[in-house]
C-alpha cells in the first residue's frame, strides 16, 4: 500500500476555506500523514510577541495576544468548532503564560522563543483536523483523524532557533509511535512541521520554513512512497516569476538540481527538503493548494530529460569577505584557521575562491566591518568586507564539463560587472556575484539567453 505525506504551508492554512480546501485535496490524494505550517503570519506575530514581552510593555503584550486569539478563534468557528475547545483554551492560556513570563524576566531567549513560536502549528493542526474531519465525512470515508504532537517523533539537538534533526532516531520513533499503533488504513495523522523536542526535553524549532523539512523526515522515518509539498504556487519554476514574467513551470527535475536551486535562492522548497527524500529516494510533488488541477513538478532521482540549463536562482543580499596574507603562500592549515572562525560564529559560507594569499568567500546578510566575526578573522589576516550583493545560480546539468558555455553567459551579461566567480565544485552549478542593484537584471538577460 502507497503511503504519502502530505505538507501545506500558511497559506494553505491561512483561513477557514482554505484549510477545507488543503484538507479535501489531502481526502483526494489518500494521505496518511498531513503536516501542516503555522496559519499564514503566525510566526511573525508570535516573534513580535515575544519580542515586545520582553521589553516589558504590558499593553502591547495584550494587544498582540487578543490579535492572535481572536484570528483563530474565527477560522475555529467558521469550521464548527465552539469557542470553549478545550485544545484551543489550551494553547492559549499557553501562549498567555509564556508572554507573561517573558514579560516578568524581561528576557526572550532561543530557548523561550522555541516554545513560544511552537503554538503557532500546535494551534493550526488542531483547526485542520477539524478540517480533516468534516471533508473525510463528506467524502465517506471511514477513518479516523489523529492529532499528533511532532514533537514526539521529530528528535532534535538543543540548537534552539535553528535545531539539527536526530535522523536515526526520528526514524526508530517514526515507526514505534506512528505505524505500530495506527495502520494507514484506519487513521489519518495530522501533525506539526517546524517543530521537535530536543533529547534533552527541550521544544525546539528548525528554522524558518522548517515545515518542508519536517514533512521530508516524517516521510523518510515512515518510508513513505510519495512527499508532497501543498503551496500558493503551481511548481517549481525557471526563476522566481516575479524577477521574469516568462518564466515558466517546470514539469520534473532531479534531486540534485532542485537543491541548488533551494539552497542559491529558489524559495518554493526548503533547502534541506531534498536530502531526507534522496536518501530514501522518495519522489516529491510540489503544486498549489489553491489550484491542485495544476499538474505541479516533480521532484525525482532520475528525469527523462536534463538540458543543460534548468533553471536560475537569485539569493540576495550577500556579503563578499576577502582574507589576504602572504602567510597563506605555500603553507598548510590557513584555510582552517579562517573556517573555523565562521563555524564558532555559525555563520555559514555560501560560495568560496581562492589566490596565492587570498581567499574569498560570500556569506548570507549583512556583516558590520566592527562585528565581532570580523575581529577574529583579523588574528590570521587582513580583512576586507563588502556588502550589498546578489548570487546569481545557473542550475543546470554537465555544467562544468560544456565548452565555450562561460562565454554565452558572459556576454549574455556584458554590461553588468561580475565581481567574484565560482565553478568546478559541482557539474550542477555556475554561480557569480554582481552588486545587487544588477541581480535582477542578470537574471532576465540569462533567463532570455538560455531558457526562453
Amino acid at each position: 500500500m502507497s503511503l504519502v505525506v502530505s505538507k501545506f504551508g500558511g497559506t494553505s492554512m491561512g483561513n477557514a476555506e482554505c484549510m477545507l480546501r488543503s484538507a479535501e485535496i489531502s481526502v483526494q490524494q489518500k494521505s496518511f500523514l498531513i503536516c501542516v505550517s503555522a496559519t499564514s503570519g503566525t510566526t511573525n506575530q508570535l516573534i513580535s510577541l515575544g519580542q515586545t514581552a520582553e521589553k516589558g510593555d504590558s499593553n502591547q503584550v495584550q494587544m498582540l495576544a487578543a490579535e492572535l486569539i481572536a484570528k483563530h478563534q474565527t477560522i475555529a468557528k467558521d469550521l464548527g468548532l465552539p469557542q470553549d475547545h478545550a485544545p484551543l483554551i489550551q494553547l492559549f492560556e499557553e501562549m498567555l503564560s509564556i508572554a507573561k513570563g517573558m514579560q516578568l524576566l524581561k528576557d526572550c531567549s532561543p530557548r523561550a522563543l522555541d516554545i513560544l513560536l511552537s503554538l503557532g502549528e500546535r494551534t493550526s493542526s488542531v483547526l485542520f483536523a477539524q478540517a480533516m474531519k468534516t471533508q473525510l465525512a463528506k467524502a465517506n470515508v471511514k477513518k479516523e483523524v489523529v492529532l499528533f504532537d511532532a514533537r514526539d517523533v521529530i528528535a532534535t539537538d538543543d540548537q534552539f532557533g535553528s535545531a539539527r534533526p536526530q535522523i536515526a532516531k526520528i526514524a526508530e520513533l517514526a515507526q514505534s509511535q506512528i505505524l505500530s499503533k495506527y495502520p494507514q488504513d484506519k487513521y489519518v495523522i495530522v501533525t506539526q512541521g517546524y517543530i521537535g523536542r530536543s533529547l534533552s526535553g527541550n521544544s525546539t524549532t528548525l528554522g524558518r520554513g522548517g515545515s518542508d523539512y519536517s514533512a521530508a523526515l516524517f516521510a523518510e522515518g515512515l518510508n513513505a512512497s510519495t512527499l508532497e509539498i501543498w503551496t500558493d504556487v503551481t511548481g517549481i519554476a525557471t526563476t522566481d516569476p516575479r524577477i521574469c514574467k516568462e518564466a515558466k513551470f517546470i514539469d520534473e527535475i532531479s534531486f540534485k538540481e532542485a537543491s541548488e536551486m533551494a539552497i542559491f535562492g529558489a524559495k518554493v522548497l526548503h533547502p534541506a527538503t531534498v536530502e531526507p527524500a534522496m536518501r530514501k529516494n522518495i519522489p516529491v510533488f510540489v503544486g498549489s493548494s489553491f489550484d491542485p488541477a495544476k499538474k505541479g513538478t516533480w521532484v525525482k532521482k532520475e528525469v527523462t530529460q536534463a538540458p543543460l540549463m534548468r533553471a536560475l536562482a537569485l539569493r540576495k543580499n550577500q556579503t563578499l569577505v576577502t582574507l589576504s596574507t602572504p602567510e597563506m603562500l605555500q603553507t598548510h592549515g590557513f584555510l582552517f584557521k579562517i573556517f573555523k572562525v565562521f563555524n564558532d560564529h555559525k555563520i555559514s559560507i555560501d560560495a568560496i575562491t581562492t589566490s596565492e594569499i587570498s581567499v574569498s568567500v560570500t556569506i548570507d546578510g549583512e556583516i558590520k566591518s566592527q562585528s565581532q566575526l570580523v575581529q577574529d578573522l583579523k588574528q590570521f589576516a587582513d580583512v576586507q568586507i563588502e556588502n550589498g550583493y546578489s548570487l546569481v545560480s545557473l542550475i543546470g546539468n554537465n555544467i562544468n564539463h560544456t565548452a565555450g558555455l562561460a562565454k554565452k553567459i558572459f556576454t549574455a551579461i556584458e554590461d553588468i560587472n561580475v565581481r567574484m566567480i565560482c565553478l568546478g565544485a559541482s557539474k550542477h552549478n555556475f554561480c557569480f556575484l554582481v552588486d545587487a542593484a544588477n541581480g535582477e537584471k542578470a537574471i532576465q538577460k540569462l533567463h532570455t539567453e538560455f531558457i526562453h
